[in-house]
């Protein structure tokens, strides 16, 4: 019996601040202790290297919100001082350090051990098929450290979940950098204020949020109109609606568990990160 969408969505809520700490300054120090040049050379060595050396325009198309060019400043590059098994280790120490540091005595706790057996099996129990960097993923070797355990299980389930939400933003007709400026826009923020694209040239995010208001979903103050929260929110439906064959594999209680065992974790680690 499907698990209800409300609690698939809470999962979400809760696997994101787990598996972002690889995101986090520990793992790109240790990143760039290894030859990369900056942030984005170690992000995109680590999330990429499930993927082996692929081309940068495999990595573009797998990864779907980079804007034209991002990825191809970074791969092939990383691949000529470090190789993905490397960076794979790398990723995964650097991960489990940052975890262990945010949630304090949480990562020594016997409950620990038992959230992290069950995320594992909800993460090592969904369909492979169109999830790029979750099959990817899923041919990796799993930690027996138990915060280890739990970020790559964590990981999993985001990339589980990322991969499905790139097939709904291409069931509607959303591309990468236009899901971004929708982002920004439920956000109440204007696109150029948006982290991951306000970096881009001003006639190039121009150009999306005029596609979008073309398509009648944003409104000349940049807002959302009534059908752009409509598709927004039906890509986030849709999004959780794929995300949740994964935890299938669980009886509701065990999902009540996990939910439960993981809400201290989560948010230990979401408040190191304010």
């Amino acid at each position: 019996m499907p698990h209800p969408q409300a609690k698939i969505h809470r999962m979400y809520e809760l696997v994101e601040p787990i598996a972002t700490v690889t995101f986090s300054e520990v793992v790109n120090e240790a990143f760039l202790a290894l030859g990369m040049r900056n942030y984005w050379d170690g992000y995109f060595a680590g999330r990429a290297a499930p993927l082996g050396p692929a081309p940068a325009e495999v990595v573009h198309a797998v990864f779907y919100n980079f804007a034209d060019g991002e990825v191809a400043r970074h791969i092939p590059w990383v691949w000529g001082k470090i190789s993905p098994q490397e960076a794979i280790a790398v990723r995964e120490r650097g991960s489990a350090a940052a975890l262990r540091q945010r949630i304090g005595e949480l990562a020594d706790s016997p409950a620990l051990v038992q959230v992290a057996d069950l995320a594992i099996r909800a993460a090592l129990s969904a369909p492979t098929e169109g999830r790029a960097l979750y099959a990817g993923l899923r041919t990796l070797d799993v930690p027996q450290e138990p915060v280890a355990r739990l970020w790559h299980a964590a990981t999993l389930l985001r990339e589980h979940r990322g991969d499905g939400h790139n097939a709904a933003l291409l069931a509607h007709g959303i591309g990468g950098t236009e899901s971004h400026v929708l982002m920004a826009v439920s956000l109440g923020m204007r696109a150029e204020e948006f982290g991951r694209i306000h970096h881009l040239p001003k006639a190039q995010l121009t150009a999306v949020v005029d596609g979008l208001r073309g398509r009648g979903l944003v409104n000349a103050a940049g807002e959302f109109t009534h059908a752009g929260r409509e598709i927004k929110q039906r890509i986030e439906a849709l999004t959780d609606e794929l995300a949740a064959p994964a935890y299938d594999v669980l009886s509701a209680d065990e999902l009540d568990e996990l939910i439960a065992g993981l809400e201290p974790i989560a948010a230990a680690a979401q408040a190191a990160d304010d």
